[in-house]
């Protein structure tokens, strides 16, 4: 069996890369996606694995922001492993995704999202994926970027906790510039937590979303 650390293993390059992608996507789809830019708020469980899938599949800038640092408790639904607990959130995910697509560009934020620097910190974006914990840290961004005018599509996940059917995790439009993914009432209050597999389906939504939108495609 071959070493997958063997030093001998041929790294790929860019251009490898983007034919592997144009053969899975087509070359118009892939195009669209690596000149695409999508921000996410928050890198716990929810952000960690919509980052991730929108890696995986050929968006080209991700800007990720998170304040936190990677803890044991956070292995049950995040993607990061052992070795990144103690780094801050926004190395660990940075490191990753290079190893999911190192040409692709990640630019991170270490700061807390609050009502006095939100728009100033998503600026510029078309797609901004919420990714909070909290009820009210949602809402504050929630309102913080439906406010600016000609501001970004917001996608955001409310509902994901504990082990009931996924199938009850959908993705429905509230507003024109307000989307919301999960099933609308699960909460880690109700003493049931948050496990991987229902987290990863809310993660999910709010990846398609984003990339149904970056392709012009109604996906609800």
């Amino acid at each position: 069996m071959d070493n997958l650390n063997s030093s001998t293993k041929k790294f790929p390059s860019a251009s490898e890369f983007d034919k592997a992608k144009d053969d899975r996507f087509s070359h118009d789809v892939h195009q669209k996606l690596k000149r695409a830019s999508v921000a996410i708020a928050g890198a716990g469980g929810l952000g960690s694995n919509i980052a991730v899938m929108l890696a995986r599949s050929g968006v080209g800038h991700l800007h990720i922001v998170d304040f936190d640092i990677v803890d044991i408790t956070n292995l049950n639904r995040q993607v990061y492993t052992v070795r990144h607990i103690g780094s801050r959130k926004v190395d660990a995910i940075n490191e990753i995704l290079m190893e999911i697509n190192p040409y692709m560009k990640v630019t991170t934020d270490c700061v807390r999202v609050a009502a006095d620097n939100c728009e100033k910190i998503f600026r510029g974006y078309d797609i901004v994926c919420e990714a909070f914990d909290g009820a009210e840290s949602k809402a504050m961004l929630i309102d913080s970027l439906l406010t600016v005018e000609d501001g970004p599509i917001v996608i955001s996940g409310s509902g994901m906790a504990g082990y009931g059917s996924a199938n009850e995790i959908r993705s429905r439009r509230i507003m024109e510039r307000l989307f919301i993914c999960g099933d609308g009432h699960t909460d880690i209050g109700d003493g049931i937590g948050l496990m991987a597999p229902r987290v990863a389906v809310c993660a999910g939504h709010q990846a398609n979303l984003a990339i149904g939108h970056i392709l012009g495609a109604d996906n609800i």
